[in-house]
Order: C-alpha cells, then sequence, then structure tokens
C-alpha cells in the first residue's frame, strides 16, 4: 500500500456499502445495508500504519421493506433513537487482517475483519481514490440484540450469527 498518500483519507459515502446477512427463519437469507456511511482512513508515511474510524447511522437501515426497516430501528433491536450509531475504530492493522472496537447498541466489542486491499487510482475528475473489501461474522447477542420469536417447527426467527460485507473507498487528502 505504498501507493497511499500519507494523511487522513475521507470515506465516499456514494462508493460505499456497509451490508449485512441473517438467515430468517433458518431457511433464507435477508440482506440489508446502513445507507449512511462516513469515516477516514490514516495513512502513515510509506503507505504504513493505516488506522480506520467509521460511523454508520442505524436509522439509514435499509432491507429493502420498510416495515421490516422500521421494526430493526425499533428498540427491539438497534433502538436508533438511544443508539444512534455503529461505529468502527481499528486497533490493529496487519496485511489482509484488521482488529478494532465494533460498538453498537451500547456494548463495544473487539472485532476482526478479514480485508482486501482493492488498489488506488485517480479518477476522471482528478481525485485519488483507494479502495477496500472485508468481511466479518458477529453474534447478535454479544452486543444485546436479543429480540427474536420461536418457530412453531422449533428454531428461531432470527438467526444470532451476522455476516458483515463491506465495500469501501477512500478519497486522498487534498492539498491545502
Amino acid at each position: 500500500m505504498s501507493d497511499l498518500t500519507p494523511g487522513t483519507w475521507t470515506l465516499d459515502p456514494t462508493h460505499t456499502s456497509a451490508a449485512f446477512t441473517v438467515r430468517h427463519a433458518g431457511i433464507s437469507k435477508v440482506r440489508g445495508q446502513f445507507t449512511e456511511p462516513s469515516g477516514t482512513l490514516t495513512v502513515g508515511e510509506g503507505g504504513k500504519d493505516l488506522a480506520v474510524n467509521v460511523t454508520l447511522q442505524t436509522a439509514s437501515i435499509d432491507t429493502g421493506n420498510a416495515d421490516r426497516d422500521n421494526h430493526l430501528r425499533s428498540a427491539d433491536f438497534f433502538d436508533a433513537e438511544q443508539f444512534p450509531t455503529v461505529t468502527f475504530v481499528s486497533t490493529k492493522m496487519e496485511d489482509g487482517s484488521m482488529t478494532g472496537d465494533l460498538t453498537m447498541h451500547g456494548v463495544t466489542k473487539s472485532v476482526t475483519v478479514d480485508y482486501e486491499y482493492e488498489g488506488a487510482a485517480t479518477d476522471p475528475f482528478g481525485v485519488y481514490r483507494a479502495g477496500f473489501t472485508g468481511s466479518t461474522k458477529i453474534s447478535r447477542k454479544e452486543f444485546g440484540l436479543t429480540w427474536n420469536a420461536a418457530l412453531e417447527a422449533g428454531g428461531v426467527l432470527v438467526s444470532d450469527e451476522v455476516r458483515i460485507q463491506i465495500e469501501v473507498e477512500f478519497t486522498a487528502p487534498t492539498a491545502a
């Protein structure tokens, strides 16, 4: 990542996806995303000493179903009124692995994200950009998201495991 300019890069929300997948009723998957991400990537000399800080607005959750989205914003799940953000602050970055503090629903846990650096390029408008993809799995229960409903045939409506997929683009610092 020596092609990354030192300084603070800005997350581009229009070219970023913070998505998740969770099993529904044990037979299918529901996908969704947070549509209002923000954050920074701090890069040290020579493209080293990377640090990431990302914030998601819980009220921006979008699964393609307004009733489900409103339920997810309610006190049964994210409680967007009391806990308006989900944050991730990296504490250690190595090639292909980033560890950091994920804070959701008032609970902070250490989470490791497997990531790939997709490269950097100047777009047609002269903006230098860098792209990353990442993924991890978390337990809803570890963050106090415990709402569920028992199924008549056994099992529960919403799985505990949540898979998170990240596609993020950062724009380089601009000269003052």
